[in-house]
């Protein structure tokens, strides 16, 4: 184990009596220092290093952090006070502000709660809801949504507790209630449906 000594010369003047006869004496102190405990003590109180972080995800913090203090800004409330409401220090406020990745997200739901902001993860959209109708023909979902195709939804009016149909079902809907069908009005994607179920399923009742 590595040790380092510290010197520490203290010379007392005064004289002691010994028998009638001054003397001085000298004392030295030897102050022993751990090198180990203290560097593992160093590294305890240090800022965490910054996590490795990819550029999608600097900028998404980079945009709540501007958020964050636009909103303090907005509310007219100081650094010290928020900072003092969520618990932290000024410091590790500016950096959430700033967007820092190796604040917590904890630090961050903290600065955040304090200043009535909320926090939720939004799901993605779906990249098939981004494909154009002329992409979609052919195409029958496992499940359809009568959300997704306004007619089939008027002419399922009877169908109870469920928003979904099977592609079987949806053709013997659309079959029946043929003459129902307005395909002068009818969304492209409806009709892209019913011409996939058509040619999977074979001809029925229904006439374009």
């Amino acid at each position: 184990m590595v040790r380092s000594v510290i010197y520490d010369h203290v010379k007392r003047d005064g004289p002691l009596m010994f028998g009638g006869n001054a003397r001085y004496v000298r004392v030295d102190l030897f102050l022993i220092l751990d090198n180990n405990a203290t560097l593992n003590r160093m590294r305890n109180t240090m800022p965490a290093p910054s996590p490795v972080v990819i550029d999608v995800a600097a900028q998404k913090l980079e945009s709540l952090g501007q958020q964050i203090r636009a909103h303090r800004k907005a509310l007219r409330v100081s650094a010290t006070a928020a900072a003092e409401a969520a618990g932290m220090s000024r410091v590790t406020l500016y950096r959430i502000e700033h967007g820092e990745p190796a604040v917590t997200i904890g630090a961050y739901l903290n600065a955040m709660a304090v200043l009535g902001l909320d926090f939720g993860i939004v799901t993605p959209p779906n990249p098939a809801s981004d494909v154009s109708d002329d992409h979609r023909k052919g195409w029958i979902p496992a499940r359809i949504r009568l959300s997704d195709y306004p007619q089939l939804k008027q002419l399922a009016w009877q169908v109870h507790g469920t928003d979904e149909l099977t592609p079987v079902e949806a053709l013997d809907i659309y079959e029946r209630n043929g003459r129902h069908l307005d395909f002068t009005t009818m969304e492209p994607r409806e009709r892209h449906l019913i011409d996939a179920l058509r040619l999977a399923f074979g001809e029925g009742g229904i006439h374009v």
